[in-house]
């Protein structure tokens, strides 16, 4: 390895190709009908934002989830201002930790069927997991065509 890239922190995301079949570049409109509303359904959306703004297409953050959950158990200060420096946004994060009691979940599906236990932030500042009994084996699979995974680890079908 090359000096410069030694003391680089690795991203905690990873590139996709978004050109393949199936992956549309142009998704809908939706957010258009989101934004500016007075009624929110969600207090963490956006309230005002532009229409044009850059958008961040084929991101995987896999990585990011991994890491997430190795650091069960230690102060989230030092995990959250790590992952702010080697990621491009922080809204991924919130995705897997909830910020208040009402937003926690045992199952965090990321995407058409990619499974996560839900995190959260204790009182004293500690990453926890919502239900550390939690296995693949409470993952509903829905279908077969899809390939459900639990932490990385394809689920079979129990039809």
């Amino acid at each position: 390895m090359r000096t410069h890239q030694l003391n680089k922190s690795r991203k905690l995301y990873r590139s996709v190709n978004t050109t393949t079949r199936h992956n549309s570049n142009n998704p809908g409109a939706e957010y258009r009908w989101e934004r500016n509303r007075k009624k929110s359904d969600d207090e963490l959306l956006v309230k005002s934002k532009t229409m044009h703004g850059r958008q961040k297409r084929g991101r995987d953050y896999t990585p990011l989830f991994y890491f997430l959950i190795k650091q069960i158990g230690k102060p989230w200060d030092a995990i959250f201002s790590e992952v702010c420096g080697r990621l491009d946004t922080t809204e991924p994060v919130f995705w897997l930790v909830a910020l208040h009691e009402h937003q926690q979940r045992d199952l965090v599906c990321i995407g058409e069927s990619s499974f996560y236990p839900g995190l959260f932030v204790d009182g004293n500042g500690i990453l926890q997991q919502v239900n550390p009994t939690i296995t693949g084996k409470d993952v509903k699979v829905t279908c077969r065509c899809c390939t459900h995974t639990y932490m990385g680890e394809p689920l079979p079908w129990m039809g």
